[in-house]
């Protein structure tokens, strides 16, 4: 069966409902259940639930940008089979931004309200990586989910060890982002220049820092 080519303007309104859907509506998820689901909720005290929530905010938007990232990169990614991947990709990111904003409200505390900027912000990014090359855009991939990676282990640091539908969500986050970094590897990515990771890691923080506050 002929796949069907979709054109730019296309992928642009594609890319638009995508946006809203991340931002103000439901995003289309997979079949895979919230890794919570079955865990009981357990008694936290006002100190770990408000922490809990904090953690799940930075988390949430965190998934919000990752989400423009693969949007961005999908309207500039040449290879068909690197928009494949990179869709696969997306919408897995899309279970993590439902499980984490279940989680926070859950924590009766909100999501962050610079959420737009970070998704605009980011499908610019990942617009400009996929200009540059499919091997660049995919080490892009591979260097963001290594870092996000690094922020799981320190949120697992954070939570306390009675949150266990909180820490079994940050763990199958933390599963799925390293399969997306090994992907990205696996399909030609390349290293990324040193001055460009830390500029990543630096941005990074200035996010998650905002996004614990606001």
């Amino acid at each position: 069966m002929k796949q069907r080519q979709y054109s730019p303007i296309d992928n642009l309104v594609m890319n638009l409902d995508t946006g809203m859907r991340t931002l103000f509506g439901q995003p289309k998820i997979t079949e895979r259940p919230n890794p919570a689901e079955n865990i009981q909720e357990t008694e936290l005290s006002e100190a770990d639930r408000e922490l809990a929530g904090r953690l799940m905010r930075i988390n949430h938007s965190g998934e919000v940008a990752a989400q423009g990232l693969y949007q961005g990169q999908a309207l500039t990614a040449k290879l068909p089979n690197v928009r494949d991947k990179m869709q696969r990709a997306a919408e897995e990111e899309n279970d993590h931004l439902d499980w984490c904003e279940n989680r926070v409200k859950e924590m009766g505390t909100h999501l962050s309200y610079l959420n737009p900027v970070w998704y605009s912000g980011s499908v610019a990014i990942g617009a400009l990586a996929g200009l540059a090359g499919d091997k660049w855009s995919l080490g892009f991939v591979n260097e963001t989910e290594k870092q996000v990676v690094q922020h799981l282990d320190d949120h697992l640091e954070q939570v306390t060890e009675k949150d266990k539908k909180t820490r079994a969500i940050l763990e199958q986050m933390k599963e799925d982002e390293g399969q997306h970094a090994t992907m990205a590897l696996e399909a030609g990515g390349a290293a990324l220049p040193a001055p460009i990771k830390m500029l990543m890691g630096l941005t990074s923080k200035l996010m998650t820092k905002t996004a614990f506050w606001v």
